[in-house]
């Protein structure tokens, strides 16, 4: 008996596996998207959290950063504070000592004329005197 080659018999047997490597290409592709899908979720999480550390820590600097400024310009407005006080009391100083000087000036120019009219006053009152003589 000589075995004959039948062509549709191989026909079947090739497409009975090609067929069976497709459904198992399939496998393989649909595992290595699960895979690449885990291994993109674990990278975004990790990501995420590296992300939430580095706000932590930029918040943390911030915070600090604006801490220390204000510090600076509470000390800075203290300087200021107490520098205006200093040239308030000097300014007061020096209107008081104008004031006083003032004052001196004044009573000065005021005996000066009161002299000058009780002078005149007592050389009016004589030449009355006189006439009246």
């Amino acid at each position: 008996m000589k075995t004959k080659f039948c062509l549709t018999t191989f026909s079947l047997t090739i497409a009975a596996a090609l067929l069976a490597l497709t459904a198992f290409s399939y496998g393989q592709v649909g595992t290595d998207v699960k895979d690449a899908a885990k291994d993109t979720g674990k990278a975004t999480k990790k990501a995420a959290v590296k992300t939430g550390h580095a706000t932590e820590k930029a918040a943390d600097k911030t915070g600090e950063a604006t801490e220390t400024a204000a510090k600076k310009t509470g000390h800075a407005t203290k300087k200021a504070a107490v520098k205006t006080g200093e040239a308030t009391e000097k300014a007061a100083d020096k209107t008081g000592d104008a004031t006083a000087d003032a004052a001196k000036d004044t009573g000065k120019g005021v005996k000066k004329g009161a002299k000058a009219v009780g002078h005149g006053v007592k050389k009016g009152a004589k030449k009355t005197e006189d006439v009246v003589k």
